[in-house]
């Protein structure tokens, strides 16, 4: 049975290098015998394709992604590219749609994770960004989420956690001008990167530890200077193949309880995810803060990765 090799984003600069991001992982994926191949993530992101991944072999067989983030369309773009030469991305492009944005995980993990809804976006303007939502669709939108208390605003996939009160945290969903507010500036830093939509989700407290002086850590800017513990979970075919802090503070200790999560996972369906976990301040248990797709989420620096290389090279 062929051996997947592992493709990670070329170093802009020096093409026939990995980007210096994922270096040190493609470095420990050859120390562990693995196989790594070069792609072009700059050709991806602009409709190229067929460019991109003309440094993968033909027949190249079974494949994982490690690299950057890439938007749901460029990936079933470059799984056809891959395919077309012989190679196959162990996860499918409609797998990784559902595990890296949220209305495509949501359904299975609501009731363990923050109450959300969302507002597709209505296409792109002339300079390739999205339109935000009208007041209208705010408006029913905040109804549908209970109408009243604190709110995050982010996209199908990330906020702007670190402009908190400027373009994240609505402190009362009861008040119009607010959520218009906020949300009209996220959708102005997001630019052309918005991506699928506007997500409303409901603000929830967890526990938290001190911020690093100078940062601005998000919820920290609003809850004296602290931001939550949360932790990453790697799974692989429905197991948990590494478990460790947010690369946001890889120096967090943390031992998040995976008994209801495990089960979760399963039912999603994809075979490499990650989950970020919070604990909540009242005690009350752990809960699934993000889901993503397992190659294109961060590792904190100095984790040893070892452990989840092996299981990719094995799979």
């Amino acid at each position: 049975m062929p051996v997947p090799a592992i493709v990670f984003p070329a170093d802009p600069l020096n093409p026939r290098r990995p980007d210096p991001h994922f270096a040190w992982e493609a470095r420990l994926v050859r120390e562990l015998g693995g196989e790594q191949h070069l792609v072009d993530h700059d050709a991806l992101l602009t409709g190229r394709a067929e460019e991109a991944v003309r440094r993968v072999p033909e027949d190249g067989g079974p494949l994982w992604y490690r690299g950057w983030m890439i938007p749901s369309r460029d990936y079933a773009a470059f799984a056809t590219a891959l395919s077309a030469r012989g190679g196959n991305l162990l996860t499918s492009a409609a797998g990784y749609a559902a595990a890296h944005e949220l209305p495509g995980w949501y359904g299975v993990f609501e009731g363990s994770t923050p109450s959300s809804v969302w507002i597709p976006s209505a296409g792109e303007a002339a300079d390739g960004s999205a339109p935000g939502p009208g007041r209208e669709e705010l408006a029913d939108a905040v109804a549908r989420l209970g109408g009243r208390g604190p709110a995050i605003v982010k996209d199908y996939v990330k906020s702007r956690k670190h402009e908190w009160h400027e373009a994240c945290y609505v402190p009362e969903l009861a008040d119009p001008d607010a959520v218009g507010r906020v949300v009209a500036r996220f959708v102005e830093l997001q630019g052309e990167f918005l991506a699928g939509g506007v997500v409303l989700r409901r603000y929830e407290e967890f526990e938290r530890a001190s911020a690093p002086v100078g940062a601005e850590a998000g919820p920290g800017a609003a809850t004296g200077g602290t931001r939550a513990v949360e932790a990453r979970v790697w799974w692989l075919d429905g197991e948990p193949v590494l478990v460790g802090p947010h690369p946001d503070a890889p120096h967090d200790e943390v031992d998040p309880d995976l008994s209801g999560v495990r089960s979760l996972v399963r039912t999603l369906g994809c075979r490499f995810v990650t989950t970020d976990l919070a604990s909540r301040a009242d005690g009350s248990g752990w809960r699934v803060v993000e889901v993503g797709d397992g190659q294109v989420s961060d590792l904190p620096r100095g984790i040893d990765a070892t452990g989840l290389l092996t299981s990719l090279i094995a799979a």
